[in-house]
């Protein structure tokens, strides 16, 4: 054992959470391994000794990997190895990040790297929360410059009961799923999926949660860090020289109060790119090499009028007052060929979304470290660079995308109906258009329209809206905006997303700049994003205000029915070929899963499945006497019968006797093969089954 060696145990829920630093990854500026059950995560931290040139921006880069060997399992793919991060582990980087971020010193341009490493995973423990909590440690041992240390949990909500990191059982009954994380004395991040929760509800978990985190960060501040955390380095923070700030803001402060007096946001750009360039010219000569500073300097001096002017006057950059939502238009089934469709527009923020049906085997496939192994309802957000006016290529999704549609999925999750009730997998693509502040929240409310103008019976319309938030942190007074734009996100406090139905929440997302909001900023701002968001809610309904009746003539039909599962190898045949025979003819789709449930999809023609499902029930069917079927003649022995094919696989002989009531001489004289024919069985014996011609069908 090492020298340096600690280990502390820590409550968290009621359970024992163990943390060990000091043992593995000594190369590191911080590291620890957080342990609880069978479940373990390393945490590691570094940071580069100098700054990176040329950003504007802190370097901050978390990745958490999902380590297959945790659950006893070999990767799939060609080369049986880790590949790129899944979409679960991206999302999960995510929360990790947000509540350390706000944290860090202004000014801090080292790159600082978190790696988070699942190492053992048991179902009842979730990784996620640990490897928050990890981070916390880590970075709060560490000697890199950070005001943590923060706490994070998993609050569930369980026969009316809170319950802080639910296991598997619990998880499965909870009508809340929040992340939650938080310093001891306030909120940083906040990412929940609900089911169609209250506002009291929500707050009542968040405040829950955050009573748990307080003792955490307690924990940490005064048991691990005394004994293990090593002193903060000192580095040189940018900032701009007071002279250059003092000068810049005396000339360029009534520049900037034409610049932004202008509701119109192409003129106030225009404006501002204008005096932007003036005071770049006027200041070359006196401060050559400090370019970078200058433009600093006018961008905080532009943040300071533009908040001032919400706070003080509750004027916003577009003329609105703080709860006035954008105008919106919608239209819907603008793609003919789409099975739904639909297009929602809230200011200068567009989405078009489709969705689009198929059968159950068509679900997304999923390798992780939990037991879910595939996705039925698939949600998918794209935000190509001339949504913003860029001229920049398309690229594959990043995590901005990720988070975006995961957000999406989980605000609509709860009115999706079940496989029992809608046996089809659903696909729904956000491709936005046009983006200025919450495309996430437009996403949610095209993509309700675009289900129900696909015919899918969702439980209740859902709509989205992100709020804002403008804080004065001498006072402690504040401003919550409703339905923020672009600018309003880049210069205020807070980004916090809420989606719901008029019966309630079905999802939140907070992340802001500040240390931490109140539960009376909370309560404010979730009441008030309730009012936009039944307001926005009525407008999609004037365009879609039912549930399409029928399904696009160009979905899938699909029917379901039981088939006794000793039966399947019959259904199937010998490498397929009765199946595959069955699919040819009708033109189908067929799934057949292990406990005999029969999945038949037709396109186009509604009446293939019905003749596929007839075909399979006439296999699985064991004939009885008086049974009557349709069946094609396979073969013809002239002086004794022929031989019908009344099921692939099956086939039965009518003797030269039951062809007629007078006397056949030869059977071709009746029928020959091919002949489709009408019969019905007389006898079932050891040598067969023996039918009557009942009539000749072609």
């Amino acid at each position: 054992m090492t020298p340096n060696y600690k280990e502390f145990k820590l409550s968290v829920g009621g359970r024992e959470v163990t943390v060990e630093t000091g043992k593995y990854a000594e190369q590191t500026n911080g590291s620890c391994v957080v342990r609880c059950g069978e479940t373990a995560v390393m945490v590691n931290v570094c940071m580069s000794p100098t700054p990176r040139d040329g950003i504007d921006f802190f370097p901050l880069q978390v990745d958490y990997e999902e380590k297959m060997f945790a659950v006893g399992k070999i990767p799939g793919g060609f080369k049986r190895r880790e590949g790129r991060a899944s979409d679960k582990a991206i999302l999960t980087a995510r929360l990790i990040d947000r509540p350390l971020r706000p944290l860090f010193p202004k000014g801090l341009f080292n790159d600082v790297v978190v790696t988070a490493t699942a190492l053992s995973v048991e179902p009842d423990v979730a990784p996620e929360p640990l490897a928050m909590l990890g981070s916390s440690i880590a970075l709060a041992i560490s000697d890199i410059p950070w005001a943590g240390p923060t706490g994070s949990v998993v609050v569930g909500l369980v026969d009316g009961e809170y319950v802080i990191n639910p296991d598997a059982a619990q998880r499965e009954k909870s009508t809340i799923h929040l992340n939650l994380a938080g310093t001891k004395d306030a909120i940083l991040m906040i990412e929940a999926g609900a089911n169609e929760v209250t506002n009291d509800e929500m707050v009542g978990a968040i405040m829950f949660g955050q009573a748990e985190i307080s003792k955490i960060c307690l924990q940490i501040e005064e048991i691990i860090v005394p004994a293990v955390g090593k002193k903060k380095k000192e580095i040189e923070l940018y900032h701009i020289p007071e002279e250059i700030d003092a000068a810049v803001r005396a000339y360029a402060s009534d520049k900037l109060d034409w610049a932004l007096d202008t509701f119109d946001r192409q003129e106030r750009q225009a404006r501002q790119d204008q005096v932007g360039a003036e005071v770049l010219e006027h200041f070359k000569d006196i401060y050559p090499d400090n370019a970078r500073e200058i433009n600093d300097s006018i961008y905080y001096l532009t943040k300071e009028k533009v908040r001032a002017k919400i706070f003080d006057k509750g004027i916003r950059p577009d003329g609105r007052g703080l709860k006035d939502i954008r105008p919106i238009w919608c239209e819907r089934s603008v793609l003919p060929r789409a099975h739904g469709s639909a297009v929602f527009t809230r200011g200068q923020t567009q989405t078009l979304t489709t969705c689009t049906l198929d059968m159950l085997a068509a679900a997304q496939k999923l390798e992780g470290l939990d037991d879910e192994t595939e996705k039925r309802y698939m949600h998918q957000y794209n935000f190509p660079g001339y949504c913003t006016g860029e001229a920049k290529a398309l690229r594959s999704p990043g995590r901005r995308e990720i988070g975006h549609g995961a957000l999406a999925e989980r605000a609509l999750e709860p009115v999706i109906p079940s496989k029992e009730e809608f046996p089809y997998a659903i696909r729904v693509v956000n491709d936005i258009l046009s983006s200025n502040g919450s495309s996430s929240m437009a996403s949610v409310c095209g993509s309700t329209m675009a289900l129900m103008d696909a015919g899918v019976p969702i439980k209740a319309p859902v709509a989205g809206v992100a709020m804002g938030l403008i804080k004065n942190q001498e006072t402690g007074e504040f401003r919550v905006m409703t339905d923020i734009q672009g600018l309003e996100d880049f210069l205020g406090d807070m980004d916090f997303k809420v989606a719901g139905t008029t019966k309630g929440i079905t999802a939140i997302q907070m992340d802001i700049k500040i240390k931490g909001i109140s539960e009376e900023i909370m309560h404010t701002a979730i009441e008030q994003a309730n009012e936009g968001r039944q307001f926005i809610l009525s407008k999609m309904l004037e365009c879609v205000p039912e549930v399409a009746p029928e399904l696009s003539k160009y979905a899938p039909r699909i029917i379901f029915f039981k088939i006794d599962p000793e039966k399947i190898g019959d259904v199937v045949g010998k490498q397929g070929k009765v199946i595959n025979s069955i699919i040819a003819e009708t033109g189908t789709k067929i799934d057949i899963e292990d406990d005999g449930t029969v999945c038949i999809a037709s396109y186009g023609d509604a009446e293939a499945a019905q003749k596929a499902k007839a075909i399979i029930e006439s296999i699985v069917h064991d004939p009885e006497v008086g049974d009557m079927f349709i069946g094609r003649v396979v073969r013809v022995l002239s002086t004794m019968g022929a031989f019908v094919e009344f099921a692939p696989g099956k086939d039965g002989m009518i003797h030269i006797s039951k062809l007629s009531d007078k006397r056949v001489e030869k059977v071709e004289d009746v029928l020959n093969i091919g002949d489709m024919v009408k019969v019905k069985i007389i006898k079932i014996g050891e040598k067969g089954i023996d039918f009557k011609l009942l009539e000749k069908l072609s």
